[in-house]
């Protein structure tokens, strides 16, 4: 469903994502990647799949302030969540747009966009590489919201992993319906219930589980 008043601000950037789709420069505008506090060490873990180990693998990064937010200004949640890589980082470290952070200090930030419940983003640019890793919100991230208002499920790849629920040890406090951002998890006759199709691997459900019902598991079967 498109929103009644035209936003150019998404319609633009809607625009250059499907001039790159076209002509097959990105494969999708923005990938999620699990909270890596979600994801047991004994599990299938991918590297390239967690946000620590995307960082790792920059040369520099830089921290700046959410795009998204800073336009829209719709919620409290912080700003300085934002990662920048490689060229594009010390492009914008030289304009004055991000400070270089080390590797430590972007953990931290991690952790803390974590329990805000902020989704991790990827973000494409042509030649399949990544320049940006941002945690973003429901309210005012481009990529969430032309999902939602455009239907544009296209744009966001999910994770390699799916939240499970053991529903006997669920003790129905709704905690996780709360940080879930895709609708995956809703209250409905008293009780949590869970649509896996709609589940995007983010993790943020797991970590709010008191009851330690809830895990990631690397997904087999596609939606």
């Amino acid at each position: 469903m498109k929103p009644n008043n035209k936003d150019l601000f998404l319609e633009k950037r809607l625009e250059k994502y499907d001039n790159w789709l076209k002509a097959g420069e990105i494969p999708y505008a923005s990938r999620v990647v699990p909270v890596r506090e979600s994801v047991e060490a004994k599990q299938w873990v991918m590297p390239s799949e967690q946000a620590l180990e995307i960082l790792r693998a920059a040369n520099t990064i830089a921290l700046t302030d959410c795009e998204c937010r800073t336009h829209y200004k719709r919620c409290d949640n912080p700003l300085k969540v934002c990662f920048l890589l490689d060229d594009v980082a010390v492009k914008n470290i030289e304009k004055g747009r991000g400070r270089k952070v080390s590797l430590e200090e972007a953990k931290d930030v991690l952790r803390y966009a974590n329990e805000k419940g902020l989704v991790h983003l990827t973000f494409y640019m042509p030649g399949n590489k990544i320049y940006a890793f941002c945690s973003c919100c429901y309210c005012c991230c481009h990529d969430l919201q032309m999902m939602r208002l455009y239907d544009r499920t296209d744009l966001i790849a999910r994770s390699s992993y799916v939240a499970v629920t053991d529903m006997a040890a669920c003790m129905a406090c709704g905690e996780c319906i709360d940080r879930c951002l895709f609708d995956a998890r809703i209250w409905q006759e008293e009780k949590m219930h869970y649509k896996l199709e709609l589940c995007y691997g983010c993790g943020l459900c797991v970590n709010v589980c008191l009851e330690e019902a809830t895990i990631l598991k690397q997904q087999t079967d596609s939606f």
